[in-house]
This record gives C-alpha cells, sequence and structure tokens, in this order.
C-alpha cells in the first residue's frame, strides 16, 4: 500500500487506528484454549473482524507468535492472508517484528515479510546503521519503520541521552550551545536513507513532551505511534503535536481493545473499544478538516 492510499483509508474510514494483535498465551481466552484448533489464529481472527469497520492498520507482534515454534509462524502466516484477503479490506499490515542487521541478511528478512507473507511494513531498528536499513527499502509500496523514540520506560536510558560534556559544562556554569539527544541525531540522518513514501519513524506516545520538537525534525514522514491505551497517552494531545497536512500518524492500541475482555465476549468487547477510539479520531480529523 504507498502512502496516497493509505492517506485515502485513513480519510474514508475516519481513522487513523492501529490495532495490535499481540496474542499474549496467558492472556488468550480460556474457552479458546480448549476448543480451538488454532487458538492464536482464532484470537486474530475474531479481533479482526470485530474492529476491521474502525481500524485503517494491523500490527501482529511476531513474538507472540514465534514463541509457538512452527506452529506460530502458520498461525501468523494464516493471521496476515485472513487479514490481506478480509472482504471489508483493504487494510494496511504490519509486522512488528524489530529487524536488524546487515546486507544480505537485511534483504533475507524484507523477502520473509514482504514478499512470502505480504506485509506492507516492518518495524526495524536503525541503530546499526544505514547498510541495515537500506534493504527494506528496495520494495514496490512497502515501508520500513524506523525506531526512533520508544513508548518503554528503557527509552530512557540511551535515547533521550545528550553528549556528557556539554552537561558537565553546563554543571561549571559555563553556556553551551544546544546538543542534540540521541533520537534526533537517529531521526534526522535515518530520514535522508529513504523517502516519506517508505519509510515512517516510530515515536512513542508516552513521550508527548518530545512530539512537537520530532514533528519539527521529521515534518512529512508518517509517525507509528504505540502507547495510547494501556501505557496512558493522551490522543488528543499526541494529534495536536504529530499530525501533519495528510495526517500523517498511526496511532496503534493493543492490550486496550484486544484484551477489553478475556471472556466469550471479548471479540465484542474489542469492537466496542476501537470503535470508542474511532469516534474520538473521527472527531479529531473533522476539527482539522481532514
Amino acid at each position: 500500500m504507498n502512502r496516497k492510499e493509505l492517506s485515502a483509508l485513513i480519510r474514508r474510514k475516519r481513522s487513523f487506528l492501529c490495532v495490535g494483535l499481540d496474542p499474549d498465551p496467558e492472556r488468550l481466552p480460556k474457552h479458546l484454549k480448549g476448543t480451538a484448533d488454532d487458538p492464536l489464529f482464532e484470537f486474530s481472527r475474531r479481533i479482526i473482524d470485530a474492529t476491521i469497520d474502525y481500524a485503517v492498520a494491523y500490527k501482529p507482534n511476531t513474538s507472540f507468535f514465534e514463541v509457538h515454534g512452527s506452529k506460530g509462524w502458520q498461525s501468523l502466516e494464516k493471521t496476515i492472508d485472513y487479514l490481506k484477503n478480509h472482504p471489508k479490506g483493504p487494510v494496511f499490515a504490519i509486522a512488528d517484528a524489530k529487524r536488524g542487521d546487515i546486507g544480505n541478511t537485511a534483504r533475507q528478512y524484507a523477502r520473509a515479510f514482504f514478499e512470502h507473507m505480504l506485509f506492507d511494513a516492518i518495524t526495524v531498528n536503525p541503530y546499526m546503521g544505514h547498510d541495515c536499513v537500506k534493504p527494506f527499502l528496495q520494495f514496490k509500496d512497502k515501508w520500513a519503520i524506523l525506531l526512533g523514540i520508544t513508548s518503554n520506560p528503557g527509552a530512557l536510558d540511551f535515547q533521550i541521552l545528550q553528549p556528557q560534556l556539554p552537561m558537565l559544562l553546563e554543571k561549571m556554569g559555563i553556556k553551551t550551545v544546544y546538543w542534540k539527544k540521541l533520537y534526533e541525531i537517529v531521526m534526522e540522518q535515518s530520514m535522508n536513507w529513504g523517502t516519506y513514501d517508505n519509510m515512517m519513524f516510530v515515536v512513542g506516545a508516552t513521550h508527548s513532551d518530545q512530539l512537537s520538537n520530532i514533528r519539527d525534525l521529521v515534518p512529512d514522514h508518517f509517525f507509528l505511534i504505540p502507547g495510547v491505551g494501556a501505557q496512558g497517552g493522551n490522543l488528543e494531545d499526541i494529534a495536536a503535536k504529530a499530525m501533519n497536512k495528510e495526517v500523517g500518524i498511526l496511532v496503534n492500541a493493543s492490550r486496550s481493545i484486544i484484551y477489553a475482555s478475556s471472556g466469550e465476549d471479548f471479540d465484542l468487547q474489542a469492537g466496542k473499544a476501537a470503535k470508542a477510539l474511532q469516534m474520538q479520531m473521527n472527531a479529531i480529523l473533522e476539527q482539522n478538516q481532514f
């Protein structure tokens, strides 16, 4: 799916919601474990059916499938096949795999997810440099989604660090020019490796204080924004700081939707949670004249 098609889908559905498919074995509804031949696929299928009227994108996290070995990979393949051929499609499919390796290895990862499983995008860790990202940018209408600043607490360990010298000088009372944070350097450098037609950035909703600055740094690219819902990110604040002239954001919600209920009505409750977010998004789109 190209940028024009994705932007049109957002406007048509009045939504920029991405639903994360994280079928945690410990949180799957008990009745599925005892009755379904493939609980991972059955859970994912019912979540998709319940939410597809409200979502423009889905993001299976591959770890929740990989943990089951070869059977898990088969479940993932069935899930993406079901998603890409859904009668209420199209939707934008993201492999949350966080791959990061160089040269021919990266190309094989890209082929696996783009040619074999037909995902539209894959999350990529850019911290090894340009040669771990560029192989993912060689596929027509496919996207690399680079980790910019993530939503987890550990993002503070490295991503928001500034060089130590200016901080030491400031403690001594010596004023210095602004020194960029590590994530700013990574995003500024990497945005030149591709274009806004084949590259997005992960920008965590839990760092809303950084969003305006990030949008200034990267004005045209799409952002994939996790951290809304269970992690506490505020949708209105995110939209105000991160949207651009083409909307330019996909906001991901996982646990708050897919685990809205652990009972037999889990899919019904997931649909209600997705609809509530979509209604908020529609109001935001209308306020911004989209």
